[in-house]
């Protein structure tokens, strides 16, 4: 699968991983969430479905249209977008940040939002 968004999700993702082992929690967890948000635009993009970047729409547009229309994706997925953005901004803009085991969570969603877009697609 060759698609820019898809690249870019795998890389944050490694970069989340490299960045938690370097103890730069509150980084890692911001590039879970980058890495979930761009396996999403993928994942869009994909079912040819308008793609606006735009941290709300896509999270809207993931739910609404491409889990609606999935026979494979779990709802589950519904709240992994929103849920990770919050904690995006708890790691870019809140004292004390994100905890070593919430940006391993973070990690872990990622890799499993990805996991389920992979099949997907």
């Amino acid at each position: 699968m060759t698609n820019e968004f898809w690249e870019r999700a795998n890389e944050n993702l490694q970069a989340a991983e490299m960045l938690f082992t370097a103890s730069l929690f509150n980084a890692a967890a911001n590039r879970a969430y980058y890495a979930a948000f761009h396996a999403a635009a993928t994942i869009i993009e994909v079912k040819g479905l308008q793609f606006i970047s735009d941290h709300k729409k896509v999270q809207s547009t993931f739910s609404n249209e491409v889990l609606r229309r999935s026979k494979h994706l779990s709802s589950e997925l519904k709240q992994y977008l929103p849920t990770m953005h919050n904690c995006r901004a708890i790691a870019d803009y809140e004292k004390p940040g994100v905890s070593k085991q919430k940006a391993k969570e973070q990690i872990h969603k990622a890799k499993y939002f990805l996991s389920c877009i992979e099949k997907e697609l």
